[in-house]
């Protein structure tokens, strides 16, 4: 079966004429960054069927973003995973700046077929372009299409059938005039880079020139191939020479010569035209933005809480009814608590990765997202990174492992690392009861800032802000130091609002939050599995003599909290408890003993089950979160042998600081693993933020000690 693919550049409405071309659904992205995984259907055509790769769209083939990097490996496959041509969808609206790419492709040897789309809109802008004119310039073959109506399908299956059976009806050779040293260097380039034909080879070389030293990797180029580069630049620079603009120039030149443009009428002003004047108002729109986000918030914050609850319930009744089924032992707390108390710890965070991208889905779609980045850009761009990695920092207030995923809509790896980096930092829900926790017992109750701020007030609040300071600062510096790479400008392009189509939106959702699943999840599960198994064992610690007697003799009544006792004991016996003391001496300068050590051990697998993990050491058992209170007077109750408070303020505040910083959370680590496709940067997220957290927390405690309120 013959293969081609469709590309383009991004708002061309080419996943439309995929699904119009295959009749699959896929989701129609607005900005670059949307479309990320390939998608086949088959077409079919009167001499057969063949397959349609839609490839995700890119402006050029100089492949800077992950995106584009996708679009060349599909489109410049080796052996049989070739397609046999290319399909370029066009906005017929937009001609010239889409011919820049197809420009590209025929420069390159590849067998091209034009499809104009759009071409009824562009009818209606009194603005449609010369279709034979167009053709003759190229010297492909070009189709007028339009994937909302279907008008020119049955004409584009004809021409694509025409260059399947003659690939040199598809083939064409623009005359860029490059200057003679330009060429000079693709000529010393070509021969290192693999390619099928010496005119690809050529195309990839001035690819090279334009890609490698950008910070990103270019696909398919050595490391030999990236140092040559690299002094090809630098000699160009010292010359003078400006190899970009030779490059982009040159192309640019040629087709403003085709003088193709097609002049426009008088227009009025669109219906996008008119919405964006209130949208993209530096007042208006920010407060429209403002609230668009809170909503945004309120719904991962609190909409997704039932769903939540319902999950932990639904595991919370099969493990229970795992214990029914298998006789009591290790067997059956390994599949209750271990197997599945581990996926329910994945799929907990379902509901806010399917809400999360439904509803980022949603205002991509109807083009209001790209709005968004250019309203933030300027302030995000004080940290090193553009607009589109606001939305995921904002979404790591509810939750890293969704706000992590939706760094994929950033165009530059160097950009998504910075910012998936930074994420961890920002107030997520599950560190929102911990501090619930540590205010509650550590703080004054009845102590007040300028005497009306509740001093437990003021401290929640002075975490969400020192959350978001340490954010911003973590981006800012890691763009200048770890992750240094150059300041691009965000390039944007505004889309026509459209209303979104729901089955697409939710397709899309469901297959992000497949991916979750099937990759993170499974790091996830196997370290619950061992987490459990850390505070399990060893099961040959009895409990203690006395409890044993008072089990034999308790009543109904007094036998649950006798196992709490024994649950409490055994606990303390167990390898998370030995590494609990094992760490006391480097956490005891920050102010916690060795049971805040066993809940740090237990955080790790949840941030809030730090809480659980305390109640367990208390004897309070696993739902201290619901016995909260019993839980903070038996913390205020804790005394030092000299009678003091084991647990004073500056202890809390220590606890607060070290959570806000630290990397307490497996699943934010096992997601980073998933994103950035390496241990290197989980390994590197975990150790420079416990680090950061220990000496903030050693600061302010031995701080506040020196100043006199330990």
């Amino acid at each position: 079966m013959s293969v081609i693919a469709l590309a383009g550049n991004p708002n061309t409405g080419k996943t439309s004429v995929f699904n119009r071309l295959t009749g699959s659904s896929s989701r129609v992205g607005n900005y670059p960054g949307v479309t990320v995984e390939r998608e086949s259907g088959r077409w079919k055509l009167p001499t057969g069927e063949i397959e349609v790769l839609d490839v995700p769209g890119a402006y050029s083939l100089a492949a800077r973003s992950e995106e584009e990097q996708i679009a060349v490996r599909a489109l410049f496959e080796r052996g049989d995973k070739r397609p046999a041509l290319v399909v370029v969808v066009v906005d017929a609206t937009q001609l010239v700046r889409n011919l820049y790419f197809v420009a590209q492709l025929l420069e390159a040897d590849v067998p091209v077929v034009v499809a104009l789309n759009l071409i009824d809109a562009a009818r209606a802008l009194g603005a449609a372009p010369d279709t034979a004119r167009v053709e003759k310039a190229l010297g492909v073959p070009v189709v007028e299409v339009s994937a909302r109506t279907g008008e020119g399908f049955e004409a584009l299956g004809a021409r694509v059938q025409e260059v399947l059976a003659d690939p040199a009806k598809g083939r064409a050779s623009p005359a860029f005039h490059y200057p003679a040293a330009l060429e000079a260097d693709a000529a010393r380039l070509s021969p290192k880079l693999v390619a099928s034909s010496p005119r690809e080879a050529r195309a990839m070389a001035l690819w090279a020139l334009l890609s490698v030293g950008e910070g990103d990797e270019l696909t398919g180029v050595t490391r030999e191939v990236r140092s040559e580069v690299k002094e090809i630049r630098a000699g160009a620079a010292a010359a003078g020479r400006d190899l970009d603009s030779e490059i982009i120039g040159s192309r640019w030149a040629w087709l403003d010569g085709l003088a193709l443009a097609p002049a426009r009428v008088a227009e009025p002003r669109s219906a996008t035209e008119r919405i964006d004047r209130w949208v993209l108002h530096p007042v208006l729109g920010t407060a429209l933005f403002l609230a668009v986000m809170g909503i945004l918030f309120q719904a991962l914050f609190s909409w997704s809480e039932p769903l939540i609850t319902g999950t932990e319930k639904v595991f919370d009744w099969l493990g229970a009814v795992a214990r029914l089924l298998l006789p009591a032992g290790v067997a059956a707390d390994l599949v209750a608590d271990g197997v599945i108390g581990g996926v329910g710890s994945v799929l907990v965070f379902l509901p806010q990765i399917l809400l999360l991208f439904f509803l980022l889905g949603f205002l991509e779609d109807s083009g209001y997202m790209s709005r968004v980045a250019f309203l933030v850009d300027r302030g995000m761009r004080a940290i090193g990174l553009h607009g589109r990695a606001f939305v995921p920092m904002l979404s790591g207030y509810a939750c890293a492992v969704p706000a992590i995923m939706a760094t994929r809509t950033l165009e530059r790896r160097r950009d998504r690392l910075v910012t998936m980096l930074a994420v961890p930092f920002m107030t997520c829900s599950a560190r929102l009861p911990v501090y619930t926790l540590v205010i509650a017992a550590m703080l004054p109750p009845r102590r007040y800032l300028l005497g009306f701020v509740p001093v437990q007030v003021a401290a929640m609040v002075a975490m969400y802000l020192f959350s978001a300071f340490c954010a911003l600062a973590s981006a800012a510096i890691l763009g200048r130091t770890v992750l240094k790479g150059p300041r691009v400008p965000l390039l944007l392009e505004l889309p026509p609002y459209r209303l979104p189509r729901l089955a697409v939106v939710t397709r899309q959702m469901w297959l992000r939050a497949k991916s979750f699943l099937s990759e993170a999840g499974r790091v996830i599960l196997a370290c619950t599995i061992v987490l459990w198994a850390l505070l399990y064992f060893p099961r040959g610690a009895a409990v203690s003599a006395e409890l044993a007697v008072a089990r034999e003799k308790a009543t109904v009544e007094q036998l649950a909290a006798l196992e709490m006792q024994a649950s409490a004991e055994r606990l303390r016996a167990s390898y998370g408890a030995k590494l609990g003391r094992l760490i006391e001496p480097v956490i005891a300068p920050l102010g916690f003993d060795w049971k805040i050590g066993v809940g740090l051990v237990g955080a790790f697998a949840a941030r809030e089950v730090f809480i659980s993990t305390l109640g367990v050491v208390y004897g309070l058992g696993k739902d201290a979160e619901e016995s909260g209170g019993l839980l903070r007077d038996r913390i205020r109750a804790e005394r030092r042998l000299d009678g003091a408070p084991a647990y004073p303020p500056l202890v809390g505040l220590s606890l607060m600081v070290f959570f806000a910083l630290s990397a307490q959370c497996m699943s934010t680590l096992a997601v980073v693993r998933r994103e950035s496709r390496s241990w290197k940067w989980p390994a590197f997220l975990f150790s420079y933020m416990t680090v950061l957290a220990w000496l903030a927390s050693f600061a302010v405690y031995q701080g506040g000690r020196a100043l006199g309120f330990g």
